[in-house]
């Protein structure tokens, strides 16, 4: 059982996949923390405001595609393991494809069954990779929340003139410059 509480965005529309997944996951984590979407939106914002440790999708949604979401993800944060978990994909070349995307993992539904013997070695990987130091993340956490909501203030403000754009480009800029010293503190950690 995975002992550190982990925070998992499942991207899923077909509900009897989320209820296999969310007890699969229940078994595999001591505290999980699972959020559920199943669109671009939904998604986006549960990136912003939820700030997984993961994130779990599907590939065929109602209103998208797994690979849109992980395109999504990888804007947010390109370092945040993406597992596909999907019944569309049948063929090995399309799942390679995936992996070569930026995809973490991938397990075909057919396999619901032997789920949690699928997923187990996937969420430990995530789960090495993390910060041992709870505090530590949870900080780094808070801050991601903070600079997103902040990019995303920013990329929804309508700026007519050319001040206004120069401004913006300008703060964007220091954000980037902060995560980037806040990226080297937290390798040094």
């Amino acid at each position: 059982m995975i002992k550190i509480p982990l925070r998992i965005l499942l991207v899923e529309d077909n509900e009897a996949d989320v209820l296999i997944t969310l007890r699969t996951i229940k078994k595999l984590v001591e505290e999980p923390h699972v959020e559920v979407v199943e669109d671009l939106s939904s998604c986006r914002n549960k990136l912003i405001n939820f700030i997984p440790d993961v994130v779990i999708s599907d590939y065929n949604l109602p209103t998208c595609t797994g690979l849109e979401v992980l395109q999504l993800v990888q804007q947010k944060d390109a370092k945040l393991p993406f597992i596909f978990l999907t019944g569309t994909v049948h063929d090995e070349e399309l799942a390679a494809n995936t992996i070569l995307a930026g995809a973490s993992g991938f397990i075909l539904k057919k396999h619901m069954n032997n789920l949690e013997e699928k997923l187990k070695p996937l969420l430990k990987k995530v789960v090495f990779r993390m910060s041992e130091n709870e505090e530590i993340r949870e900080r780094l956490r808070e801050n991601k929340v903070a600079i997103n909501q902040i990019n995303d203030y920013l990329d929804n403000l309508k700026s007519d003139n050319r001040e206004q754009k120069e401004n913006i480009s300008k703060i964007k800029n220091a954000i980037k410059d902060f995560k980037a010293s806040r990226d080297e503190d937290s390798r040094e950690a």
